[in-house]
């Protein structure tokens, strides 16, 4: 009976070892999976967009008269002192050619400005001789009222017409001169262009611009000489130190942040990440179409750089940036990697690997930026989540670490 017991345990024990060999060869092998740790730390959301830099107040200088400007004197790029730097020359155009037909009413009114000083010349040799004679009456009446021999009222008469007679020589005299103006202009008339001087004449006979604000030359609409018309533009210039920056966000983006977000501008060619904080959210919104056709809303807003100029000196106006605005941030959020993240049903869902097997458990999850989401309810810290799930990783399956193979 002994023996037949210890040969009945033996079985047994042959058997479960069997019975084991077989289950480890029938059991499916731990799915190799990369996990996580859900942890507390900083947390940013930002609105992303591409931004352009501008200088934030640009002069653009204008021919203030008609004229011929001169070669421009400066070049884009150069620098430039307020009050002191000439940006611009503008001299006097010369005068239009003549046609037949408006040569010949020119020298008719020449001649006619000619006729009419003649005959001022002559109305004034008239009144000066009426003058004389009006003189020499005066003094004989004089002398004959000084005897006794003529009346009061002779004198008063005589005396009358000296005045009346130099009134007479004075309007002679203005329209003699009147009549030498309208000869000048007549003649004036027929001055033909001559061919262009040089560009070193006098500067009195020229309006010289000076540069209205310290800075550099940001543009220059034409570097050769031509004719241009009161309030042509000629130049811009501006302070490449004093920069902000412009972007077109989405409305649907723009109404999540506020005046005072604090920004992070990356991708602009230089080293490290500038700071700069948003200035102003214009109130009216405008329609873009984008690269797909779609029509946007989109609604401009303006930062302000943080970063002193010397640390982004090889900014200008109109350079390209990428823009990250905070709208929202935590110093210390409960946080777990986005891509663990998954759906069921309505819910958010994550599979936490717990003794090398996958447990399917129900999230609440509140901000989320483009790695990390923030963990409201279902998670405790410390606890590890698959990354990246694929089929083959369900509840109550065998999971293993691919770092661990």
């Amino acid at each position: 009976m002994a023996l037949n017991a210890r040969t009945a345990g033996a079985g047994l024990l042959a058997l479960a070892a069997v019975a084991g060999l077989v289950w480890m060869l029938m059991a499916p092998e731990p799915v190799p999976v990369d996990t996580a740790a859900v942890s507390r730390g900083p947390m940013e959301v930002t609105v992303n967009a591409d931004g352009t830099t501008r200088i934030r107040e640009v002069y653009e200088v204008s021919a203030p008269v008609g004229g011929r400007a001169l070669r421009s004197p400066v070049k884009v790029g150069d620098a430039v002192t307020a009050n002191d730097t000439v940006v611009a020359v503008v001299r006097p155009g010369a005068p239009a050619f003549l046609d037949l037909r408006s040569r010949g009413q020119a020298e008719a009114a020449v001649k006619e400005a000619e006729a009419a000083l003649a005959l001022a010349e002559t109305e004034i040799a008239r009144a000066e001789a009426d003058r004389r004679y009006a003189e020499t009456q005066l003094d004989r009446i004089e002398g004959l009222f000084a005897r006794g021999t003529a009346p009061a009222r002779q004198l008063e008469d005589a005396q009358l017409a000296v005045e009346m007679a130099e009134a007479q020589l004075a309007a002679a005299r203005a329209a003699r001169d009147m009549r030498q103006s309208e000869l000048d202009r007549q003649r004036a008339m027929l001055i033909e262009p001559s061919a262009p001087g040089g560009e070193t004449e006098d500067a009195a006979c020229c309006i010289r611009l000076t540069a209205p604000v310290t800075g550099h030359v940001l543009d220059v609409v034409n570097e050769s000489a031509r004719m241009v018309q009161s309030g042509t533009p000629l130049l811009t210039l501006g302070r490449l130190d004093d920069l902000e920056i412009t972007a077109d966000l989405l409305s649907t983006d723009a109404v999540r942040i506020a005046p005072g977000a604090r920004a992070y501008v990356e991708r602009w060619g230089g080293e490290g990440v500038l700071e700069a904080e948003l200035r102003e959210i214009e109130p009216a919104a405008f329609t873009k179409v984008s690269a797909l056709g779609i029509e946007e809303q989109r609604v401009r807003v303006v930062l302000d750089f943080r970063t002193p100029p010397e640390a982004r000196a090889t900014l200008g106006h109109g350079y390209r940036v990428y823009l990250r605005i905070v709208e929202w941030q935590s110093p210390d959020a409960l946080r777990l990697p986005i891509s663990a993240l998954f759906r069921a049903g309505a819910d958010w869902a994550v599979f936490v690997a717990r003794d090398g097997v996958a447990e399917r458990r129900v999230v609440r999850i509140g901000k989320r930026n483009s790695d990390m989401a923030e963990v409201l309810d279902g998670l405790a810290p410390g606890e590890r989540v698959v990354t990246h799930p694929g089929e083959r990783v369900a509840d109550g399956v065998r999971v293993i670490e691919r770092a661990d193979l």
